[in-house]
């Protein structure tokens, strides 16, 4: 019955977003107060309608309801409780609902959250919101029903696939979707704009919380898809250019360059008509990551579907919402006239470039993933684009950026004087090629990746720091710092920010360069060298999980003869899926990682063992996290609530139509 009920809130669910996507539409186009009025009811019942449906899905997996062929195919008794809620969203089906009920969360927040909003904007917006909810709910509906029931139930079900029964990845889709959807507001947003013909000051206000938001939930999410990565497939690496990776980067870069942009609306009324296209691109991307993961065109561990008819059908969903989008721009674009104007050496010059490098390098990633399926379809070659093509075509335009980052972030707005703007910046300059040279004079037979990122780095998170420094105004070191706690918090959000990418430079070139890796054949009581490190296979252990069984090393590692760690890789295999997994052990310093992994036992009675040391491996993540509490920091300014001051100029404008 509980089955029955998710199922009818679905259908229902999709009738409401019908109305939704409609009537506030015909209303704001006749000025239709009452029509108008619906979208606010439309999308809070739609959004509690999805809810239930969500609740029903979930409670069939927890009390492993057989009778669903969803929960039959990605389930079983023996699965911890954990995988059980994770298992909702570890395929295609339920990932889908999840998508929709996250996109009708977005509604509803915009419903909560916006009440100052000019009504026919407003409406607009949420009839935008609605049309992507119909659409995906149609498909869920007649593809990728998650209700579908089996005539005859089995007694146990077939597992969740081993990969994805790990912490990180019971919280990793979640997070990612969170970004990937919440973009559609952006898109919502800048749809609404066209349609109205005008962007100002208020939309670039209005525009930015969510767009932030959605930036914060992509940036936590792809640091926890890195790192579980990074410790649960045991190949020591945190980022492999895989398509589906990929496909949660390419919105990534173009929100952060969305965010930017929006800040010159706001600031100069500059830049509407790129901001708008960058809003309609940000969405497309990411209905791109979910063709990509759900179309069947690529293969990999992270994609959920593999059939082409869905795949044609998620196809037509981004060539209505995309050529839509683009024809409306092309035809309208020409009424956002920018009012601002700015001399070549300005912050807004700053924030061009800044643009074209973050839309630029998202286009590298694009072509260098989708260039093999083109290869495939037109020229009947069967290409492969790897970790090399990306490395050295994208890492210039990442060079480039956190060269001007600091600088860009000096300058005034309207017109700058270079010399006066960067002076306070020598100091930085100085400290970073001095760090630079230091790590070139230490390191010995290194490649220059080593230096080059640690002088990017520092010169990155001084900027920051300086920048900081500079706004906490004139006076005593104790007086600036009495200040600091009342500084905007969008101030201090954009130090932790751009500080976030300058350590993440910094590690990713650190880890890359200074590596150290040995593979080899080990066996029972003896002991190699790693490093500075020897490391002894004392024994080898078969274990029980709860829904596997293992084949557990017990390693020690010691350092100058004094014991530093005993750590225990994995090699399991889950039987009812007949798959095996590697679990790495990772002893986690500040400064480095050791990173070790047991394969399979070898004719001659040892065990392939393989060995990192990984130097700075966790500043990769601490960076990733600092970017995102800089992005929490400045969402929770007052200038960037919703709407935030805005009731004024949005009641001025409505006045003025």
């Amino acid at each position: 019955m509980i089955i029955e009920f998710g199922h009818f809130t679905l259908v229902l669910a999709f009738m409401v977003a019908l109305v939704q996507s409609t009537l506030p539409l015909w209303g704001a186009y006749r000025r239709d107060a009452r029509l108008m009025a619906v979208a606010d009811p439309a999308a809070v019942v739609q959004f509690l309608l999805i809810g239930a449906s969500f609740a029903a899905l979930t409670y069939g997996f927890v009390t492993s309801d057989f009778s669903l062929k969803l929960v039959v195919e990605n389930s079983h008794t023996a699965k911890p409780l954990l995988y059980k809620f994770a298992g909702v969203w570890g395929n295609h089906e339920g990932s889908l609902l999840l998508w929709v009920l996250i996109l009708a969360a977005f509604g509803a927040c915009a419903v909560w959250f916006g009440g100052n909003l000019p009504e026919r904007l407003k409406a607009r917006v949420l009839a935008v919101q609605g049309s992507i909810g119909v659409a995906f709910m149609a498909f869920m509906l007649l593809t990728s029903n998650p209700f579908v029931r089996l005539e005859n139930p089995p007694m146990n079900g077939h597992d969740l696939n081993p990969l994805l029964q790990d912490p990180g990845l019971a919280f990793h889709p979640p997070f990612l979707y969170l970004g990937y959807v919440g973009l559609s507001m952006s898109f919502s947003f800048a749809i609404a704009a066209l349609l109205e013909g005008r962007v100002d000051a208020a939309w670039g206000r209005w525009v930015r919380p969510w767009t932030l938001a959605a930036w914060i939930f992509l940036t936590i999410g792809i640091a926890m898809g890195s790192w579980w990565a990074y410790y649960e497939l045991g190949w020591g690496g945190f980022w492999f250019w895989d398509p589906v990776e990929n496909a949660s980067f390419m919105p990534w870069l173009i929100s952060a360059a969305l965010l930017h942009s929006a800040i010159v609306v706001e600031k100069r009324e500059s830049l509407k008509a790129w901001t708008v296209l960058l809003a309609i691109l940000a969405f497309g991307f990411s209905l791109t990551g979910t063709f990509i993961v759900r179309s069947g065109v690529i293969t990999s561990v992270h994609a959920f579907a593999n059939d082409p008819a869905r795949g044609v059908f998620i196809l037509g969903i981004l060539g209505f919402f995309m050529g839509g989008a683009l024809l409306l721009f092309a035809f309208r674009a020409s009424v956002l006239e920018a009012k601002g104007v700015f001399a070549m050496v300005s912050r807004e010059t700053a924030l061009v470039a800044n643009n074209l490098l973050l839309a630029v390098s998202a286009f590298v990633v694009f072509t260098g993933t989708i260039w093999p399926l083109i290869a495939e379809l037109v020229f009947a070659r069967k290409l492969s684009v790897g970790p090399p093509f990306f490395d050295a075509a994208f890492t210039p335009f990442m060079v480039a950026l956190a060269i001007i980052l600091p600088v860009g972030a000096m300058l005034p707005w309207k017109r700058a004087e270079i010399r006066r703007a960067i002076r306070p910046l020598r100091g930085a300059l100085v400290l970073a090629l001095a760090a630079g040279l230091l790590v070139y004079a230490v390191q010995t037979g290194k490649s220059a990746l080593g230096p080059v990122g640690a002088a990017l780095g520092a010169w990155v998170v001084m900027g920051a720091a300086i920048d900081l420094w500079q706004r906490l105004g004139r006076g005593s070191v104790g007086d600036r710092l009495s200040r600091l706690t009342r500084l905007p918090r969008a101030d201090l959000g954009k130090f932790f920010a751009h500080s976030g990418m300058g350590v993440t430079i910094f590690a990713v070139a650190a880890m890359t360069a200074w590596v150290t890796e040995d593979i080899r054949t080990v066996k029972i009581g003896e002991t190699f060298a790693l490093g500075s490190y020897d490391v002894t296979l004392a024994g080898v252990n078969k274990v029980e999980g709860p829904n596997y069984h293992s084949l557990m090393a017990d390693m020690i590692v010691r350092k100058g003869g004094v014991q530093v760690a005993s750590l225990h890789p994995e090699k399991r295999m889950y039987p009812v899926a007949g798959m095996p997994t590697t679990e790495a052990a990772i002893d986690q310093g500040v400064f480095r990682d050791l990173y070790l992994v047991i394969g399979d036992a070898q004719d001659d009675g040892g065990y392939a063992v393989r060995s990192y040391i990984k130097p700075f491996a966790n500043w990769i993540w601490g960076g990733a996290l600092l970017m995102a509490l800089g992005g929490i920091l400045s969402l929770t300014d007052r200038r960037f609530r919703v709407a935030a001051g805005a009731r004024r100029s949005g009641v001025v404008a409505v006045a003025a139509e």
